[in-house]
């Protein structure tokens, strides 16, 4: 199997990553038609990681959103149950196997959302772009979050969301069904994950409804803007000032 299924068994999942790592940048690149980079922005910004703090970047991938919470001083841990993803990241720096040694503030740690492998209360912020999607268990990856985040500290989810312009989404249905495909075939290391790709963010809950989710994990003062029309959206929550649940 080159691709998950939509009970996204975690074997399953990382699997497909593994064999899309290769290319996974220069394709999200493509299919976004560069916009990628101005979701990766919008989420360091609003993560507003300044020095002396550490941030947690789930489902990090090779690590190419963790760069940037790096920029004002902060540290950085970039989390991937994808060895190959994490291996890619590490090599992309100078580094070997799985030792990222703190390259430019980010290290790699492999983990499962659904068990991260931290203490409590240890990260000023956590964030997960176009990952949440991805796991079995949405609620239980967010309580994790949750636990590990000292409180006060800030959550930034970036996930692809749904267009509220009804003949807009009505556009983009018909992009990632009938076009994304056969792209990412010309592109990418593993196609048929460009597939999954495209019913998972169909099958997605939408802003509201997410929202309501990540208030139900226990996170409070939960807010979203919309990015590139509501194609993103950028979640935020702050941790209550409370012992962990």
């Amino acid at each position: 199997m080159t691709r998950a299924s939509l009970d996204k068994q975690p074997h399953e999942v990382a699997a497909m990553f593994d064999r899309t790592a290769r290319r996974y940048d220069l394709v999200n690149d493509v299919l976004s038609l560069g916009q990628d980079r101005l979701w990766r922005k919008a989420t360091a910004d609003a993560i507003d990681a300044g020095p002396g703090e550490l941030v947690l970047d789930l489902a990090a991938g090779t690590g190419t959103s963790t760069d940037a919470f790096t920029m004002l001083g902060a540290r950085a841990i970039a989390c991937d149950f994808s060895l190959g993803m994490l291996r890619t990241g590490v090599a992309r720096r100078g580094g070997s196997g799985m030792y990222g040694g703190g390259v430019r503030g980010v290290s790699f740690v492999a983990g499962d959302a659904l068990h991260l492998p931290f203490a409590n209360d240890v990260f000023d912020a956590a964030t997960i772009s176009f990952g949440l999607r991805n796991v079995a268990d949405t609620t239980q990856a967010l309580r994790e979050m949750l636990r590990v985040v000292r409180p006060g500290g800030r959550l930034v989810i970036c996930e692809f969301s749904r267009p509220p312009i009804k003949s807009f989404d009505l556009v983009y249905s018909q992009y990632l069904m009938k076009l994304l495909p056969p792209v990412a075939r010309a592109v990418s290391s593993n196609p048929d994950s460009y597939e999954y790709l495209a019913e998972s963010i169909r099958a997605w809950p939408d802003q509201a409804t997410l929202a309501a989710i990540i208030q139900k994990a226990g996170w409070e003062r939960v807010a979203w803007r919309n990015l590139s029309f509501g194609i993103v959206a950028l979640h935020r929550a702050v941790k209550p000032d409370a012992v962990n649940p």
